[in-house]
Parts: C-alpha cells; sequence; structure tokens
C-alpha cells in the first residue's frame, strides 16, 4: 500500500490506460456489428439492384425512350378509334315529355307491326316493341331521352328483321334500364360506351337468319354487338322418304288436225298432196326432264335463331392525359 501512496501517479496512469483499453475494446465490437449490419443490407441493395436490371423495363434513357414511342402510339390509336366511333355517338339525349314518349311508341309499334304483316310474318299478341310495362302507364320523366335513344334501336332492329321475311317472330326481351328503378347510370372511369341489351327469338327459313344478322353487321347511325347467338332447327327428326317430291312429267299434247287420220276426208290411191303431213318423231311431246329425280329434301326447313345483342351508347369522347 505504500508504494501505490508513494507512485500515486503511476498508478493512475495504468488505471487509466486499462480503463481505455476496456473502452477501445468495447468500441471495436460495437463497430464491428454495425459494419456487418451495414455490409448485410449493401449485399440486399445490390442484389436487388441487379435483379432490377435484368428487367425489360429498367429506367434507363433507352427503355425510357421506347416507352414514351410505345405510349405515343397507343395514344395515337386510342384516338383514332374514338374519332371512328364518333358517327354513333349520339350528339345530345334530351328528355322528352312522357305523353310523347308514349306516341312514339304507339308509331313504332304501329309501324313494326305494319311491316311484318307486309311480309306475311306474325309477331306476338303482346307484342309493344320491348316496352310492353308502358302499355298503360308512362315512362318516368327523367328516362325518356334515353328510352327514346333505345327505341329507335328497336325500331330499326325490327324492322330490319321484317325485311328479311321470317315466318314469325317469337319474343323480344328489353331488360329494365337502372333509371326505370329509380337509380343512376354512373359509367366506370374506362368506359367508352354504355349497353343496352337485348333478345330476340324469331322463327324462318335459313335465308332469313342470313339476312337479318347480315343487316346487323351494317349499322346505320348504331353500333350492335353480338353476345351470342344460337340457332336450332325446327325439325329433329331426319328426313324421310315421304318428304322427297318427284318431278311431274308434262302433259301429252292434244292430238292436232294433221294427227287424224280422218280429219282430210278420205284420200284415193295417187292423191298424195290430201294426204296428211305425218309429224316427225323428234317432234313429239315429250315428258319433261330436268336431270333430277328427287326434289330437294334437306334445306327447306325452318330454323329458330335466339339472339342476345347489345346497342352500344357511345360516351363522350375522353380528354387521353
Amino acid at each position: 500500500m505504500s508504494w501505490i501512496k508513494d507512485n500515486k501517479f503511476i498508478v493512475a496512469l495504468g488505471g487509466g490506460t486499462l480503463a481505455g483499453a476496456i473502452l477501445l475494446i468495447f468500441a471495436g465490437s460495437q463497430g464491428s456489428s454495425r459494419y456487418a449490419q451495414a455490409k448485410e443490407k449493401f449485399a440486399a441493395a445490390a442484389a436487388d439492384v441487379a435483379s432490377f436490371e435484368r428487367l425489360p423495363l429498367y429506367p434507363t434513357a433507352a427503355n425510357r425512350d421506347a416507352k414514351r414511342k410505345a405510349l405515343d402510339g397507343y395514344r395515337q390509336s386510342v384516338e383514332s378509334l374514338q374519332t371512328t366511333f364518333a358517327p354513333f355517338r349520339p350528339k345530345e339525349i334530351t328528355n322528352i315529355s312522357p305523353q310523347e314518349f308514349t306516341t312514339r311508341v304507339l308509331a313504332a309499334n304501329t309501324e313494326v307491326r305494319k311491316a311484318f304483316e307486309d311480309a306475311e310474318a306474325t309477331v306476338p299478341e303482346a307484342f309493344f316493341v320491348g316496352f310492353e310495362g308502358y302499355k298503360t302507364s308512362l315512362a318516368p320523366a327523367k328516362t325518356t331521352g334515353v328510352l327514346d335513344y333505345q327505341l329507335a334501336s328497336i325500331k330499326h332492329l325490327m324492322l330490319e328483321l321484317a325485311k328479311a321475311k321470317p315466318a314469325g317472330l317469337k319474343n323480344l326481351h328489353r331488360p329494365a334500364l337502372p333509371e326505370e328503378e329509380g337509380k343512376e347510370y354512373t359509367p366506370s372511369t374506362t368506359a367508352a360506351a354504355r349497353t343496352f341489351p337485348l333478345e330476340i327469338t324469331f322463327v324462318g327459313p335459313e335465308k332469313s337468319a342470313r339476312e337479318f344478322l347480315s343487316s346487323i353487321t351494317q349499322p346505320e347511325n348504331q353500333f350492335v354487338v353480338i353476345r351470342s347467338l344460337r340457332i336450332t332447327n325446327e325439325k329433329k327428326d331426319p328426313p324421310r322418304t315421304a318428304d322427297a317430291k318427284f318431278d311431274k312429267p308434262a302433259a301429252p299434247a292434244k292430238a292436232g288436225a294433221a294427227a287424224d287420220a280422218f280429219a282430210g276426208g278420205f284420200v284415193l290411191p295417187g292423191d298424195d298432196a290430201a294426204a296428211p303431213a305425218a309429224v316427225p318423231a323428234e317432234e313429239a311431246p315429250k315428258a319433261a326432264d330436268t336431270g333430277r329425280i328427287l326434289a330437294q329434301v334437306l334445306g327447306n326447313e325452318q330454323v329458330q335463331v335466339f339472339l342476345r345483342l347489345d346497342v352500344l351508347q357511345f360516351l363522350p369522347a375522353k380528354k387521353l392525359p
């Protein structure tokens, strides 16, 4: 103890040195741990960057220019498409009075029924151009504009169907619009058109189905999309021999005066001038020969067509960002 008292400076210096060494060891261990953590994070970030660089759209200058060019091309195609659909986009849909709408429905129904009658085609007794619910009631005042737009489309389709001369219209179903149920139609931000669905069922020859479908693909101020189509043959059984019809021979020509042996009176021997002229064999009447023994058996039957389609109302053109 006397030595420590006699050498206080040396003891203090040694103690301080020992304490400093301990602090340095502790700090070094902490720094090594932080370094290991930083190295691990750097390695993970470097791996992420490497994976990003392998992506096709890594933000390099070349990829940026290519993407900008692709977006410009897409913008032009969208603008061109909006311009193409401009003729089918109604300028303005305004509401009319419920009484005026009822008058237009009655006029359209009369015109369509007359067209089917002229085509010798039948329509259901309850047919009212898809607006059967308004036979005895008025349409809501806030819906007459969009209903009138739909009425024009249905009238056009029914007149085209009558022009195709089907055997008859079986059904026309028009689902109610949200506005008719007191709701509001709100298009989505990406919607380009509003759809008005219709279901049409008719019966007729194959030609009527073909002509009606062809008229749908050539619209006038409207655009129709066929969603589904089902065509069935009314004849479920295969043709029978009784369905075949044979050619009928032509009626034989009546015997004329020249063919009657006594038509020219008695002829004396040597008086050939008075003898009736003989009818050449090749000029004798023949039975009709069309080269066809059996009439056509297949293809004359009726077909039933069920058609689900959408009439599109193109919304105002959108301004691209």
